[in-house]
């Protein structure tokens, strides 16, 4: 079986050979990349099993940031046909809205400059075959360095037991909530049936998957673009049903910000191994403006599911918030399939401008 990783595993003298797929040079000059073109598809490493990958570094030199969005990272297990990870390569990596910054997680790592170094910690374990390829969705070429670091084992004995690992993207450009600037105090929202959220049914999706798995976490990108006096998402409680239960779900939790485990809306943000507000955007006259990026990964503390599950947080309470939702959620599957519904054109997926913010007249 493969070791945990950890300090205390590290002597144990387990059986298995090292091995790496890179952009080096083959020529031996230091051209270490390979140079995409607009709308080519290009496989960057295609190993042989039985087998774990442990660690991915990339940097991309991009003509601008929407390539975060633009380019698409897909991963292919043994002879499934369909990609288990399909994803902007810049949510791959733990940061939306097409932004590259510094920050720290276990997982998932951007690091300087300017968070232009991804890291990759997730393991990947496989039986026949890993495939990994990118696609740029861009007009222009770019140039893509990557370190793609795995081990092989002698035999399947070894990942025996083991499940592939997945990852669904998701985005709702507006989550269409049905609170304005007419409706300011709570007192009248709670007289609005509106305001009892007893099903789940109006929450944003952050992960549906279907057989025997693990859940591991996702990171939640809000824009505000709507501004209402009571625009604060961190009301809105994340919804966990597993194996095909009714509300209310196994898992209910208090809000958006108990969510990433921070606590009484965060103007700050903060770097943790499994939990943080890795972007803040806010201004004094407008707390929650704009950008907003955190995360909770289930590492210590993984979500088993026997069937299926689904994932899904309020937009504000009781889904009552106009945002736009994107999200990159990673959880581990018995067998290989789609990670997730297909991804949507690339005119769906880039950022919203900043400039884009609607005020509601009074």
């Amino acid at each position: 079986m493969i070791g945990y990783s950890s300090l205390a595993s590290l002597p144990r003298l387990r059986d298995y050979t090292s091995h790496r797929v890179s952009s080096y040079d083959r020529t031996g000059g230091n051209r270490d990349f390979f140079r995409i073109g607009g709308g080519e598809r290009r496989t960057l490493a295609e190993v042989e099993g039985p087998g774990c990958i442990k660690h991915i570094w990339m940097t991309l030199g991009i003509p601008r940031e929407d390539y975060l969005r633009r380019i698409v990272l897909r991963i292919y297990w043994d002879e499934c046909g369909e990609p288990s990870v399909e994803c902007p390569i810049g949510d791959f990596f733990g940061m939306g809205h097409g932004i590259r910054k510094n920050f720290i997680s276990l997982p998932l790592q951007m690091s300087p400059q300017s968070g232009k170094g991804f890291n990759s910690w997730w393991p990947m374990p496989f039986k026949e075959r890993a495939l990994i390829e990118v696609e740029n969705e861009g007009e222009e070429a770019y140039n893509h360095y990557f370190h793609i670091d795995y081990e092989r084992y002698r035999s399947e004995d070894a990942v025996e037991g083991l499940a592939y690992f997945h990852v669904q993207w998701r985005r709702e450009a507006d989550t269409k909530g049905w609170a304005y600037l007419d409706r300011l105090d709570w007192d009248s929202m709670e007289k609005d049936p509106r305001y009892y959220n007893r099903d789940g049914k109006g929450n944003y999706i952050i992960l549906e998957a279907y057989g025997n798995g693990i859940y591991c976490g996702a990171h939640l990108d809000i824009d505000c673009f709507h501004r209402n006096p009571n625009d604060w998402y961190g009301e809105g409680d994340d919804m966990i049903f597993i194996d095909g239960e009714r509300w209310p779900p196994s898992i209910h939790g208090t809000g958006t910000e108990d969510w990433f485990n921070c606590a009484y809306g965060p103007r700050e943000e903060y770097n943790a191994p499994y939990h943080g507000v890795i972007l803040y955007s806010g201004t004094k006259d407008w707390p929650w403006k704009g950008k907003q990026t955190v995360y909770r990964y289930y590492i210590e503390d993984p979500i088993r599911f026997h069937k299926s599950i689904l994932v899904t947080i309020e937009h504000g309470h009781a889904n009552r918030l106009s945002n736009d939702y994107s999200s990159t959620a990673y959880y581990y599957l018995s067998e290989p399939k789609r990670g997730g519904p297909e991804l949507p054109p690339v005119e769906e997926r880039l950022p919203r401008p900043n400039e884009e913010l609607y005020t509601p007249k009074k």
